[in-house]
């Protein structure tokens, strides 16, 4: 899983937003424990408390004592628990910590424990100084029924134009990461778009190699990385 941070090529000052389904906590893991400098995690949308891991959490913390605790190394900070639910910092919040820190990290969007997923209306929920969005697909996802596997499966399946009982194809897959209705219509100005293909293993590798080819024919210049299954990916 560290590999694939020096594979993005991030610089000194980044901030990272982690979008789609399928992988986006433990990519956010890895990121914050992998990247130098002062890096503060956090999300836009929803956590559960337990997915924390190893990072010091703060809950409720003002922005001094979020920087502060971040001088010593990374940590994960959320405005408040409620109803069993971490929530995370307002966008407005990332933007002004970023100002402050090296690394900002943050999930940016929700897709209830699925592989893959199309945003709803008011979805994803990129902070507007994000400088790299990591589109993630979980590999389990490809092959299998949209309508078991996808998050709005019925914004999966329309646009990749089949049906939500349909298999999700290499192809609509790829066409609904590339779409303008996607993801990536959350993309910032200026900000760069990455495609992660988490939980990679010997049986999905073709459906991965598939989607790869099929990214690289519709959009050359956009980077497709495909990250190993390891323990614990969500």
């Amino acid at each position: 899983m560290n590999d694939v941070v020096s594979r993005v090529g991030l610089g000194d000052h980044e901030m990272v937003s982690f979008v789609g389904g399928g992988g986006k906590t433990t990519l956010l893991h890895t990121f914050a424990s992998s990247l130098t400098g002062t890096r503060i995690a956090t999300t836009t949308t929803k956590m559960d408390p337990g997915e924390s891991g190893e990072l010091p959490t703060l809950v409720g913390a003002s922005d001094d004592e979020i920087v502060l605790a971040a001088a010593a190394g990374p940590v994960l900070a959320w405005r408040t628990l409620t109803d069993g639910k971490a929530v995370g910092l307002e966008t407005s919040r990332c933007n002004t910590l970023f100002g402050r820190v090296d690394h900002v990290l943050v999930e940016a969007d929700g897709a209830r424990s699925m592989p893959f997923k199309a945003p709803g209306p008011f979805e994803p929920n990129v902070p507007s100084l994000t400088t790299v969005m990591i589109s993630v697909i979980g590999a389990d996802a490809l092959g299998r029924v949209i309508a078991d596997q996808c998050h709005r499966p019925l914004r999966v399946a329309a646009l990749a134009n089949c049906g939500p009982y349909e298999r999700l194809s290499p192809e609509a897959a790829a066409t609904v990461l590339l779409h303008p209705r996607g993801q990536r219509a959350a993309l910032v100005e200026h900000g760069r778009l990455i495609i992660a293909v988490t939980k990679v293993d010997e049986v999905n590798a073709d459906f991965v190699e598939a989607l790869v080819e099929e990214v690289a024919r519709l959009e050359p210049a956009l980077a497709v990385i495909p990250v190993a299954r390891t323990a614990g990916t969500r």
